[in-house]
This record gives structure tokens, sequence and C-alpha cells, in this order.
């Protein structure tokens, strides 16, 4: 405690961290904490885990009154962010009686245009935000400090203009701190533009690479899920965690590991905040075993005891892969990272593998093949569809939909593929973008990839043949 106190810290933080018997800071927040009560500007590096809401919450507690109007606000990226970083604030403010209000979308507004008048603390995501600021039932104008919390993430979103309208509504005399796992050239424009003179901080990761084992198994693609089985029933030791790219593919996971007594529940952007907050609750409380998820859903959500990590699906991006398996072997525990790799994933997977040589190849094991009892819901602005003809023209209209060729596993989630005899072999693949009108999230989730059908199929044939030596 004594090491805490030598920080700065008031009283009444100290007493809370004595009941919650913390005894010693965690690197970003001995960096960061006496930095942030002088009221300077800073930019820190620092993953999920690392301490970082109390880094920044220290500063809003110790500097801020109440009765004065919204003073502190925090943006984050995903609405499970947002309720769990108000509920640790609320914790460790316990002795100072501050009004923290978590606003998000995905509820109702009502009761948050209400419960404003009262705020003294504003987390939230940028959508919502700027939802109450447009309607002016949220007032910036006495904004003391100001938190980007999971900056690269809101960035990743989409969120930057949205962020750019909020920061322009707050006094330019407020403090801002700036937390990401990484600091892209983007927000170091951000940082360059919105902060004044930032003092830089930055924190080792949380995960002790020296228990992290990962490894990656090249699996055919409609056997992946029966791999996925077999490795969870035979080598679960703690909470496991699977990530998909898709809300469709992570709904199938899910109610599949289900129907064979596994103990799973599926979070995405797609359900409602009320069932995102009962699983979440679920599993932070072991009352399920296995959390399939995508990475919007997962990202900035603190998750103790994960042993596993399971990619289904490669990530599109390397970074993605880095959040991914930080979720284990963490505070000293093992943790494995296992990727099942299929046709599909070799583009993302061969990223990510030559910036991360230590993943290793594991031979397939012996498994039974899972009996697969729900099929993918087919829905007609879901499905894709080939075309073919001489020049790109519509032929016999070959549908690859909810079916899918694996067995209920789509390619790609609300997608199409072209063939065309003579468009030459060419393959590019463009994230769409869906929107989340009530809660402002915008999700890349979406893909379609064309193929010609002459270059196109021996490309498809070539990596087949190629696989065990790509990697």
């Amino acid at each position: 405690m004594e090491n805490f106190r030598k920080l700065g810290l008031n009283e009444e933080i100290l007493r809370v961290l004595h009941e919650m018997k913390f005894e010693n800071p965690t690197e970003i927040q001995e960096k960061a904490i006496p930095l942030v009560l002088q009221g300077k500007d800073v930019i820190a590096g620092a993953a999920t885990g690392s301490g970082k809401t109390f880094a920044f919450g220290s500063g809003i507690i110790g500097n801020i009154e109440t009765g004065f109007g919204v003073q502190a606000l925090v943006l984050t990226p995903t609405r499970e962010l947002a309720e769990q970083v108000a509920e640790s604030l609320k914790d460790f403010s316990k002795y100072k009686k501050i009004n923290i209000l978590p606003v998000y979308g995905g509820v109702s507004i009502e009761p948050q245009i209400k419960n404003l008048y009262n705020a003294d603390v504003v987390v939230g995501t940028p959508g919502r935000i700027l939802d109450h600021l447009e309607r002016r039932t949220l007032d910036l104008r006495n904004i003391k400090i100001l938190v980007l919390d999971e900056a690269d993430r809101m960035l990743d979103m989409g969120f930057i203009e949205d962020v750019r309208k909020i920061i322009a509504r707050c006094p330019e005399s407020r403090q801002t701190l700036l937390f990401s796992a990484t600091i892209s050239r983007d927000i170091a424009d951000l940082a360059r533009n919105y902060m004044q003179e930032p003092e830089q901080v930055f924190a080792e990761t949380n995960v002790d690479p020296s228990k992290l084992t990962q490894t990656y198994y090249d699996v055919p693609d409609n056997e992946k899920f029966s791999l996925l089985v077999h490795l969870i029933k035979n080598d679960q030791t703690g909470l496991v965690m699977v990530f998909c790219n898709t809300q469709r593919n992570t709904d199938f996971i899910a109610d599949n590991l289900k129907a064979l007594k596994i103990n799973a529940l599926a979070i995405h952007g797609g359900h409602s905040q009320n069932k995102r907050s009962r699983t979440m609750e679920k599993f932070h409380e072991k009352d399920v075993d296995v959390l399939v998820c995508t990475d919007v859903a997962a990202r900035g959500l603190d998750i103790k005891d994960v042993s596993h990590v399971y990619n289904y699906d490669a990530p599109n991006e390397t970074s993605q892969y880095v959040h991914r398996i930080g979720r284990t072997a963490r505070a000293g525990a093992d943790g494995k990272a296992i990727s099942i790799i299929g046709s599909r994933d070799y583009e993302n997977f061969i990223r990510i593998k030559r910036e991360h040589p230590e993943i290793k190849r594991q031979e397939l094991p012996v498994f039974q093949k899972a009996k697969i009892g729900y099929k993918m819901e087919f829905r007609p602005r879901d499905m894709g569809f080939r075309r073919s003809g001489n020049r790109g023209g519509f032929g016999g209209g070959r549908f690859s939909g909810s079916r899918g060729n694996f067995r209920g596993e789509r390619r790609h989630e609300g997608s199409f593929r072209r063939s065309s005899s003579e468009s030459g072999g060419y393959g590019f693949r463009s994230s769409g973008r869906s929107h989340d009108a009530e809660s402002g999230e915008r999700r890349h989730e979406g893909s379609f990839e064309r193929r010609g059908s002459r270059g196109g199929r021996r490309f498809l044939r070539e990596k087949r043949f190629n696989r065990h030596n790509r990697f």
C-alpha cells in the first residue's frame, strides 16, 4: 500500500485500495498516475488488463467535484467496456460519492436523458454520446478531463469522425488522456491535433510470453468444427474463448457446441445489450465454460482465468491476433492460443505467421466427426451467389448461401462471388461496414470476394496443394 501512497493518491482512494487488497501498482499505474494527478495530458500505451482504468480513474476521482455538471467524459469503443469502466470507477470512488453514468446504445435513451441531469462523470460509446449532443441532453462545457480509452479500437471501428466532433464540443483547457494498446500513425495524428504537450508512457504487455504456447492446425474445411470440439473436450483447464470473424459463424459454433453438451454461449454486436450483459455475467461467474465471440464484442473486456484462446477464423488483421491471444497467459498463468486454419483462412494467416514465426504447426490428432445439429439461419439478404458467363453475366445462378460449402459454415458472411471466363485470375476482398443505428457502433464483419474463373480456380487449387508449405 505504501507504493500506492508514493504516487500521490488521496486517502479516500487508498482506503478503497486497501479494502480491495491491492498491494502494488501495475507498471502503467506507476508511470501514468503521477502525471495524471499533475493535470498533464498523457498518451499511454497499455493493453487490456494492465490496470489502465485505475490509472486514468485516479485523476477523475481526485480532481473533480460533485454538483457542477458533467466534468469528466470517458469514450470507449464498445458497450461492454463502457459498463465495465463505469463499474470500476464506481468501486474506486466509493468514499467520494461521484455520480457516474454509463451511456451507450442498444437500450432506451430516455432513462439516460433523465440521469444525465445529475451526472458528474459519463462513460460512453461515441455514437450514443453524439446522439445526446445532437439532442442537447448532454452538455460538455464543464469538462475537465477527457479520456479516450482503447483509442486504437475506436479508430479501427470507424469512430474517428464521431470522436473529432465530440472533442470539438469540449473546452480547450481540458486535460486529455489517451490510452491505446498500439500507437499508430492515426493515433499520433489525433494526439498532435487535440493534446497539449502530452507525456508518453508505455507498459509491457500483461501477457507472459514464456507462459503462452501458440500453435495452429491445418485442417480441411469440413473438419474445422469437429477438431474444435475434440480440442475443447480433451484440453480444457479453464475458461475458453473462441473467436470468429462474423456474427453468423459465432451463433453457429455456440449453438452446435451446446448441442454437444459443451457449456457455451455466443456474444456479438447483433445481440441486445441486455443479452450481452447477461452473457458476460455468466462467463465472469464461470457459469459458462466457453465464450464464442467476435472481436467487436470482446475487445476491451477484462476477463480473468482464460486458459485457451481458439481462432476459429483467422483474424483479418495481425493486430487483432495480438489482442485475441492477449486474453490468456496472464498474471503468471499458463495459456494456449490455437488457430484452426482452413483454406479460407490462408490469406489472413500467412500475414500473421510472417509476423509471428513463434506459431508452431501441430499434427492433426485422431478425432471423431462431430454431429452438427444446427444449420446456419437462412436469410435472403445474407445469401451469397455466383455469377457465371462469358463476361460476368448471369448464368446458372449457383448459390452458396446458408448451407454453405462446409456443412453450414459460410465462406464469407454477407458475400457474393463473381466468376468470369475472361476477367483473368484476380482476387480482392473488401470489408463491408454495417452500422448499429441504436448505438452508433460500426462493425466490419462483412466481405466479398471476386475470382476470375480461370486464374481464380487455379489459385485455389494451388493453395490446397501447397498449403503445408505456405506457413
